[in-house]
């Protein structure tokens, strides 16, 4: 409820952590072991809590105090134990696409983090290298080729799709027991309407205007 009364300048989180309303959490030492406290990302702060969480609570520090915030002021042995089972948990899942060779299906951000997740490394690399990191930027995938096959592989899926649909229709409309049922189901405009789709979709300029989605996925059958 609070995203929604939030603006869209609000939730950047590019804004969120420059404000200080996001923190990173690092990782850290107990016990004489490195424990992957970053395997958490970032959490909200307390003026996060004074700046927007007021919108929906009289009083949001009484509701979240600051051992809710950082959950390591209630127990630090209880959240070195939480961070261990989430990494083992991934640890297991990542496996299980490496060990079987899913992971090479996987888009190249994924891919890194599936092999992070299940060796604590990618190509020499952690979460952390910025190389690793940009491949998660905006701009970077939409400017990568593997982004622009998706695209391309969606333009072409999404032909084939209408033509066929075409060519049924008009089959459809050739035979003459369907004539009747045929008008009143309005096939010839809808015939019209497809053949003004497909020349859209043909058109060069449709990879732009479809930038930004997700694209067609190279392990899609259908």
């Amino acid at each position: 409820e609070l995203w929604s009364r939030m603006s869209e300048e609000e939730r950047d989180p590019y804004n969120l952590i420059k404000e200080g309303f996001m923190e990173k959490v690092d990782d850290f030492e107990f016990e004489g072991k490195k424990v992957p406290g970053s395997r958490l990302g970032f959490r909200l702060t307390k003026e996060f809590l004074s700046a927007y969480m007021g919108r929906l609570f009289d009083n949001p520090e009484v509701v979240f105090n600051e051992d809710m915030l950082k959950p390591e002021l209630q127990s630090l042995e209880d959240y070195v134990d939480g961070i261990k089972n989430i990494c083992e948990a991934q640890q297991k899942v990542a496996k299980a696409y490496v060990e079987d060779g899913s992971v090479e299906g996987a888009i190249p951000p994924l891919k890194a983090i599936l092999h992070i997740m299940a060796e604590g490394s990618y190509e020499g690399k952690t979460a952390e290298d910025p190389e690793i990191r940009k491949l998660f930027d905006r701009e970077y995938v939409l400017g990568s080729d593997w982004y622009k096959e998706r695209l391309v592989r969606y333009q072409e899926n999404r032909i084939a799709q209408i033509e066929n649909s075409i060519a049924y229709m008009e089959k459809f409309l050739t035979q003459e027991r369907h004539r009747d049922e045929a008008m009143k189901l309005g096939i010839p405009s809808r015939v019209e309407k497809a053949k003004a789709e497909l020349k859209e979709v043909k058109d060069p300029k449709f990879l732009e205007k479809i930038k930004g989605t997700l694209g067609l996925d190279p392990l899609y059958r259908g």
